[in-house]
């Protein structure tokens, strides 16, 4: 924990900040109202909350930004000694970078795909002529090593294609240590990433802010994350503070109502099963016999250039769940797509209902399309934004199912029930919708279709704790009511265990191991698996250190 000199000035005061956007009535809408904080040096400070609770619009206001129509109508903000709603935009353009840097979710988003790493890496510095090209580099190449980066003198030759999520994340903090900034505002750096590469980033991050002394504020919705991070947190509910305290108080005597049901989401409870292995009929549901899939130009041979899985075989029963879990790049989401006939396996075979299926959803027939549907992750891309509510769940009722008229309207209205939605979200677009909304959309047009079994894609990967701790609820909910089988698919093994009644895991395209609820918490003696439970953060302080402990052999796992 941070030890403050008695009567040190804070690095960053915030008080009664208020931030508003105009509605489309032109009326003002407060975004966040009455915040009030500070920050030592050396110190770290968490925003958390569910999503819109206006996290990033103060990790904004702190750089002196609003986004396009708001702005920063009420309050003081100082950092590092500036009061940032007094900048002349010349003069943020300076101290954004210099005394202020910010670290963004995406670092995929945030590089310039045509351009080598260092290149970016040292722009800052180099553009604005606080150091020489050859100054800049040198110093970059060192926070490269500094940031546990594989062959620093030379990854940074490469673009930004060529490295991994998690090393793209630390290119980014670099970018944002190169010019030593006072601040450093982190936002969402690790949602994407899957749970072994996150916790090395969040090693690298932790080991930079505690060697540099750094000030920082981080930015999540993930608890136990924030847990190894911050020495302060400050809870968000729909724009005003619910509580703001000391971590170590906080975890252990939530006062406020709200952070009690943060923490309880959290910890992600057991979910009950409808589905018993020992009343399972012989024939399962779904069978996937020895499949291999891939992406790209087919050889001589028939197998594509990119090959990604190999060899798969499990078999799902009806009403039954099975997680599919391992790092980005293992196959999870090729495996999925081949299922519902997205790609085409190049090898193997897939049984549904004891028969076999065509291998590409071009050739299936409407029952079997029907039959098996895919929720996928982003519900952002995945509904159609020019359309209603009404016209995006319509659809798989006319295709499937011919209704029409009244018994359109009926069955809309009953499907709205079955995912909690409210009815009038129909003659509303996608984007009008919260996160946790527009996701429950996403499995109420699955459900319309009328499936046997439902492919969910990381569906809670992209939603704050206590929303996805609530589609992780109605999916189990669905599962009882209409008999659904579940494939679920992610890289959160906390939310598998809760919902699944097997895991497969699955490393470099195959499966290493199929584990049974019953067998949950026993340990196993396949590596990869123990890795990948231990890199799953737990909700108390001093989890991290405990992770940079462990052997070797369970941390590496090859």
């Amino acid at each position: 924990m941070n030890i403050t000199p008695h009567g040190a000035r804070p690095v960053v005061t915030v008080d009664h900040l208020r931030v508003c956007a105009r509605g489309e009535d032109g009326r003002e809408i407060n975004l966040v109202a009455d915040i009030h904080f500070t920050v030592q040096k050396g110190e770290v400070l968490a925003l958390i909350g569910e999503s819109g609770s206006g996290k990033t619009t103060i990790a904004l206001a702190l750089m002196g930004y609003a986004r396009q129509g708001c702005r920063i109508a009420e309050g003081t903000v100082h950092v590092a000694g500036t009061d940032v709603t007094a900048l002349t935009p010349a003069q943020s353009r300076q101290f954004r970078g210099n005394k202020v840097a910010y670290i963004a979710q995406s670092a995929a988003a945030s590089f310039n795909p045509a351009m080598k790493i260092i290149d970016q890496v040292v722009e800052p510095v180099v553009i604005h002529g606080v150091m020489k090209r050859a100054a800049a580099e040198k110093k970059a190449i060192d926070l490269f090593r500094e940031l546990a980066l594989p062959n620093p003198d030379t990854i940074g030759l490469r673009y930004p294609h060529q490295v991994s999520g998690g090393q793209l994340q630390r290119l980014m903090t670099a970018m944002a240590l190169i010019s030593d900034p006072d601040v450093v505002i982190l936002d969402e750096p690790t949602t994407s990433l899957d749970v072994t590469t996150q916790v090395e980033v969040l090693k690298a991050f932790r080991r930079v802010v505690r060697q540099r002394g750094a000030t920082a504020v981080y930015v999540s919705h993930d608890l136990a994350v924030v847990a190894q991070m911050a020495d302060r947190i400050l809870v968000l509910l729909k724009g005003s503070i619910a509580e703001y305290g000391r971590t170590d108080a906080m975890l252990a005597a939530p006062r406020a109502e709200y952070t009690r049901s943060l923490l309880d989401a959290a910890r992600q409870k057991q979910r009950d099963s409808s589905w018993r292995r020992a009343d399972a009929p012989p024939q399962p549901l779904l069978e996937v016999r020895d499949l291999a899939a891939g992406y790209g130009r087919l050889d001589g041979d028939g197998a594509p250039k990119s090959k990604i899985l190999a060899d798969m075989n499990f078999k799902l029963h009806r009403g039954q769940a099975i997680g599919i879990i391992g790092e980005s790049g293992s196959g999870k989401t090729t495996l999925a797509h081949a299922i519902a006939g997205m790609i085409e396996p190049y090898a193997g075979h897939i049984l549904f209902n004891g028969r076999y299926i065509e291998k590409s959803m071009r050739t299936r027939s409407m029952d079997e399309l029907r039959r098996i549907q895919y929720v996928f992750q982003m519900a952002d891309t995945a509904l159609n934004p020019a359309h209603s509510i009404e016209t995006i769940l319509s659809r798989p009722l006319r295709l499937f199912h011919n209704l029409r008229g009244d018994a359109c309207q009926r069955r809309l209205l009953e499907l709205l029930d079955l995912v909690r939605l409210p009815r009038g979200v129909l003659s509303r677009r996608p984007g009008t919708l919260s996160g946790g909304q527009k996701q429950r959309v996403n499995l109420a047009r699955a459900l319309a279709a009328e499936p046997d079994l439902i492919l969910c894609d990381e569906v809670t990967s992209a939603l704050d704790t206590v929303v996805a701790a609530a589609v992780l609820d109605l999916i189990t909910e669905l599962r009882r009511e209409l008999g659904l089988s579940v494939l679920f698919i992610s890289h959160d093994l906390h939310a598998v265990r809760s919902v699944c009644d097997d895991i497969i895991v699955v490393k470099n395209g195959r499966m290493v191991t199929r584990v049974e609820r019953a067998d949950y918490d026993k340990p196993s003696d396949v590596l990869y698996y123990e890795r990948l439970k231990r890199a799953v953060p737990e909700l108390r302080q001093g989890w991290l250190d405990e992770h940079e402990a462990l052997p070797v052999e369970i941390l590496k796992a090859e």
